[in-house]
């Protein structure tokens, strides 16, 4: 999402186009007799390349794949909780999921799976005529109601485990080849009589068994787990599928839980979706108590997650298709990303910071690495900075000028202070600025630099001209410092 701070620090937001080779000369003089290669006895005819296959499509097939490479990169190995709601299974796209799955396994991603299976249960109680009964959101289980989840939860893990054994040729789970791994993981405990309702079957979880779950994984395993669990008495109980996914995910101290459900997002107070929120932020909004309660209900097992240690959680719609890919390796994602790091360091500058500005830069004017500029014009132009605060201190500072005519924006004054260099500092006031840009409508971002050129390469800048400049800052050029011109589509 904008400004992720989980994107890999190599991660460009764009890829370059790959450099061609410089044409050949169009009368180059053949080589000498003796010089010629015997032709091959089974190929009389030269072999050329088709012009009708390639094109547009296959440079961005090309370019696309080269610029997910770092996160696949940086998430191989890591250890994701995918929770997902019994509705996903009920609109008919289980099959899409688990084809995504199986390419994240085979990107070398361990995955742990956890269904939901309310809309399941709800079929399996009308059949039997029984009424649903339900106290503060949470389902009040009986005895008919256990033989309900019971039912449900069999017939689910019988069809997820079905879609994974697919192997059809010319089908995404061609030469998969998955074993999913279910069991007793789940320990369990009733939820007991609250405010005078007896909840009977209703659990919460106790324990859940990380050691074997973990065995599974290293061993290229699908663990899948579902909403019930176990007493050591040897009772079943009914749980929630998001009690079950954020317990899984702490347990595991997993890298990332991802909630796949009929909420798309977390809305901000107008009502637009949030793309990220620190967790200061989510446990605010929760407060505040002015969630629809689907909403409030998975934001506060997120919230529960990030306390115990998953650093990353997130919560996209399952009717979006390719919804954990988009949200994967898409920059700006799908849904509402939550991280355990305060994202309120990362801000817009105000007047009270310019003293930390020009101490910040300084340095960097001395030695001619930045054009020096007075206190005046950092106080002038405050509204364009964005600064990393940590503990009261700047540590970082970049600014943004648009010029709309051209639909460009300058990003100037990029510094991080040496205690926090090496940090990725630097690259996520990069992805502000950009998110700032994308915001006003710009389409190119550009920099002058005489001595940070490659660190802008490596993260999607590519070399341009001065001419490529909007015009009011091509008079402003500076022709003794011979800045380089470094330019990124948006």
């Amino acid at each position: 999402m904008n400004a992720r701070t989980d994107t890999p620090q190599t991660a460009p937001a764009s890829a370059p186009a790959a450099p061609t080779a410089p044409a050949a000369p169009a009368q180059a003089e053949p080589p000498a007799a003796a010089e010629l290669p015997a032709p091959a006895p089974t190929s009389p005819v030269p072999v050329t390349a088709d012009p009708d296959r390639s094109g547009p499509d296959h440079q961005q097939f090309v370019d696309w794949l080269r610029m997910v490479a770092p996160y696949i990169h940086a998430f191989r190995g890591k250890t994701f909780v995918i929770a997902f709601a019994g509705e996903l299974v009920k609109s008919g796209v289980l099959n899409a999921l688990v084809n995504d799955v199986a390419l994240l396994h085979a990107m070398g991603m361990q995955i742990v799976l956890v269904h939901g299976s309310r809309p399941q249960v709800e079929e399996q109680l009308a059949l039997r005529h029984v009424e649903s009964q339900f106290v503060d959101g949470v389902r009040v289980t009986d005895n008919a109601a256990l033989e309900c989840a019971k039912e449900a939860a069999g017939e689910l893990r019988l069809d997820i485990e079905a879609a994974f054994s697919q192997g059809l040729p010319n089908t995404p789970m061609a030469g998969a080849q998955l074993s999913v791994i279910s069991g007793n993981f789940v320990t369990a405990r009733p939820v007991g009589i609250v405010n005078g309702t007896d909840y009977q079957h209703t659990g919460l979880v106790r324990k859940i068994d990380a050691e074997s779950v973990r065995m599974s994984l290293s061993h290229g395993k699908v663990v899948l787990l579902s909403p019930l669990g176990f007493s050591p008495t040897g009772q079943a109980f009914n749980l929630s599928m998001e009690d079950v996914a954020s317990a899984t995910a702490t347990a595991l101290k997993a890298d990332k839980l991802i909630f796949i459900t009929e909420v798309p997002g977390v809305p901000d107070p107008v009502g637009k979706m949030m793309q990220e929120m620190s967790l200061r932020t989510a446990v605010e909004r929760l407060q505040n108590n002015h969630l629809p309660p689907d909403v409030a209900n998975y934001l506060q097992h997120l919230v529960k997650a990030l306390k115990g240690g998953v650093p990353r959680a997130h919560l996209i719609p399952y009717s979006l298709d390719g919804a954990v890919l988009l949200e994967l390796f898409l920059h700006d994602g799908v849904g509402t990303m939550l991280s355990d790091t305060d994202l309120e360091s990362l801000r817009e500058a105000t007047l009270d910071d310019v003293g930390g500005i020009v101490q910040l830069i300084a340095p960097l004017e001395q030695d001619g690495t930045l054009v020096p500029r007075g206190r005046h014009l950092i106080e002038r132009d405050i509204g364009n900075f964005s600064v990393i605060e940590h503990d009261g201190v700047l540590f970082g500072c970049a600014a943004l000028y648009d010029y709309p005519r051209e639909n460009m924006g300058e990003m100037a004054c990029l510094t991080v202070s040496p205690e926090a260099q090496g940090t990725g500092d630097g690259e996520r006031l990069l992805k502000r600025i950009e998110r700032r840009a994308r915001a006003l409508g710009l389409e190119r971002l550009f920099v002058l630099t005489t001595r940070t050129e490659h660190w802008f390469l490596k993260r999607g800048f590519v070399h341009a001209n001065v001419d490529d400049l909007p015009e009011d800052k091509r008079k402003l050029y500076n022709w003794q410092r011979k800045s380089m011109v470094l330019m990124k589509k948006l």
